[in-house]
């Protein structure tokens, strides 16, 4: 069940104080990239077992979201990753391959949640009552922490995958469209890891096609 709109709105202001060990949290990373999978993250935090630190994972520094990420996965209630991989993306497109990443996390919890907080304004469909909550992952322990998982777990496979992909320095920008992304997309074209559907990948297949 989603929330309605107007749930979401209300939810700004009431839900820090919502959860408890029965509520997951959902946020993803890697929506943005021109490469690679889109990773979901679920935790269930418990209560009694408090991680002090847990806020956007953007503002956190690589190695203190590592510390939290280690935290999360030895005091959670439950957690679990989901994937959509690049294939699905292109199929899908972003948005609902992210839904479909954020429905395999919370159905790889070990533990069936009774509520779902997700960030952003758009849920997954579940079998559970589910919040979108905006700025989620500021106000919300769970979401955050969800958000962690995700982004380092994305963050050391996108560091291995600039291995068999080198020269695009995926272990650098993650996949993002950087400007020495860009130009190595000009200058290589696009790997078996890049997303076809985004346009600057596009771009850059049809000017290797045309021999640029």
């Amino acid at each position: 069940m989603n929330a309605h709109p107007a749930e979401q709105v209300a939810a700004k202001v009431q839900l820090p104080w919502a959860w408890d060990a029965s509520s997951a949290g959902v946020d993803e990373a890697g929506r943005g990239p021109l490469a690679g999978p889109v990773v979901a993250g679920a935790v269930m935090l418990d209560p009694e077992r408090p991680i002090d630190g847990l806020k956007d994972s953007k503002q956190l520094s690589a190695q203190r979201r590592d510390e939290l990420a280690a935290l999360i996965r030895e005091r959670a209630v439950s957690h679990a990753l989901g994937r959509a991989e690049v294939a699905e993306i292109d199929r899908l497109n972003i948005l609902q391959a992210t839904l479909l990443a954020m429905r395999r996390a919370v159905a790889g919890l070990g533990v069936q949640p009774e509520q779902v907080f997700v960030d952003g304004n758009r849920c997954p469909e579940l079998n559970v009552p589910t919040v979108a909550v905006v700025g989620g992952d500021v106000l919300l322990a769970p979401i955050s922490a969800g958000a962690i998982l995700a982004k380092t777990a994305r963050d050391a496979e996108m560091a291995l995958l600039a291995a068999d992909f080198p020269g695009y320095g995926f272990e650098r920008h993650k996949g993002y469209g950087t400007k020495a992304h860009l130009a190595a997309l000009r200058r290589q074209g696009p790997c078996p890891i890049h997303r076809m559907s985004f346009a600057p990948v596009r771009c850059a297949a049809e000017l290797q096609l045309q021999g640029y």
